[in-house]
């Protein structure tokens, strides 16, 4: 095997492992770190890189996060924020540095680990199929890893989402019937046994997203598209019981926390996360309080009860906390530039970037989906890859040979 090749198998070794517990998808982001650089080619990755709309967002992060660190104090905690804040920024630049094929090759790991993972579902389900530990998270709540799960099914589920709207317009109603049936097949995994609001909020605002994609130009049929998809999604899915009854109990918690209770609860914890976190940016808001300075200032001011927490549930406030309002507006510069050139292409592979990108971008606002790894190093990497394949501007099908034939391998 010539070196160059060693980063596809790389490539699809991450995209294999997203599911598995983050000490496994750790491995994988160091093996293809590896490949890359010795893989060779690296004046031609330096000059994708350089050419990439994410590459001055991304360089401004990560130097205004190494100034913060020289002038602010450091705490503790400050060597593993570091870190994570440098993994963030690796996570784009790896994605971004692959060749299309390599990303094609991390795409092939996802889909065919995703159906996988799918077809064990059912198997538990129906038969008593048993999981492995690993795998616990692929069918039932086992914390944040279930939670990064849920979120890859959604980039799945808005994917076939896309995939069915594709065959509606090109006149084959039975994919579309299979695609749309994935959909809410998916959609009720996410919400039933993984039991993830943050994923079944990201479908419901993606899906819309993606029909506005596709026919911002015919507002009748857009129209139909959004009231239609937005009837049969939302009443499937709000009228499972457990979602609903986490609905309810999540609006009770904030109603209770506005009255000054504390008790251990998704939304109560967000609501003081986000209120102290906020007073925090609004006291430091050129250079925050130092990188690892999130922690020590919740200590301060947040609930006794919450003390063990080390993140505010929402990766915009974590960096404002840390490093100033500058901090905040470079990663969001990131992941709105992600989105905007994933919505700018306007065919299909736009779609399915822009649907993934803004799933990222969505569960970053509702969690901390790129500080936290169990969640970073699966979605924000599975989203940078779509979105790497729908920067291939010269190729009118970047998706094309994704399954490789016979002929081809």
């Amino acid at each position: 095997m010539q070196r160059s090749h060693i980063v596809r198998p790389a490539a699809m070794f991450w995209g294999l492992v997203v599911f598995m517990p983050v000490g496994v998808t750790y491995l994988s982001a160091i093996v293809l770190l590896f490949a890359l650089l010795v893989g060779g080619g690296l004046r031609e990755r330096y000059a994708r890189l350089r050419a990439n709309p994410l590459w001055w967002p991304v360089v401004a992060y990560v130097a205004w996060t190494f100034i913060v660190l020289a002038v602010r104090p450091h705490y503790p905690e400050t060597p593993s924020n570091l870190f994570h804040g440098l993994r963030i920024a690796f996570t784009f630049l790896m994605a971004m540095a692959l060749t299309r094929e390599e990303a094609l090759w991390a795409l092939r790991g996802f889909l065919l680990i995703a159906a996988l993972n799918i077809v064990l579902i059912v198997l538990h389900y129906s038969l008593g199929f048993p999981v492995p530990g690993a795998l616990r998270g692929v069918v039932m709540e086992v914390g944040n890893k279930s939670i990064s799960n849920a979120l890859l099914f959604s980039i799945v589920a808005a994917s076939a989402a896309v995939y069915g709207l594709s065959q509606i317009t090109g006149h084959r109603p039975l994919r579309a019937l299979a695609a749309f049936a994935l959909v809410l097949g998916l959609g009720a995994v996410v919400a039933l046994p993984l039991t993830s609001r943050t994923s079944v909020l990201a479908l419901l605002l993606v899906i819309p997203v993606v029909c506005l994609h596709q026919w911002k130009n015919h507002l009748k049929a857009l129209s139909a598209a959004l009231i239609l998809g937005a009837v049969v999604i939302g009443a499937s899915l709000y009228q499972l019981p457990q979602l609903q009854q986490k609905v309810e109990t999540g609006i009770e918690e904030l109603e209770k926390a506005q009255t000054g209770a504390v008790f251990h609860g998704s939304w109560i914890i967000r609501y003081y996360m986000y209120r102290d976190t906020g007073a925090m940016i609004a006291d430091q808001p050129v250079a925050g309080w130092g990188i690892g300075g999130w922690t020590d200032q919740w200590h301060k001011r947040g609930p006794a009860l919450f003390a063990d927490s080390n993140m505010p549930h929402n990766d915009f406030l974590w960096v404002g906390a840390q490093s100033g309002i500058p901090g905040i507006l470079s990663l969001l510069a990131i992941m709105l530039v992600a989105v905007w050139q994933a919505w700018r292409r306007p065919d299909i592979a736009g779609r399915y970037a822009l649907a993934a990108t803004l799933i990222a971008l969505i569960a970053s606002s509702v969690n901390s989906a790129m500080r936290d790894a169990q969640i970073g190093l699966a979605v924000l990497w599975i989203a940078m890859v779509y979105l790497r394949l729908a920067q291939e501007s010269q190729d009118p099908d970047p998706w094309r040979g994704l399954w490789p034939t016979a002929r081809q391998s």
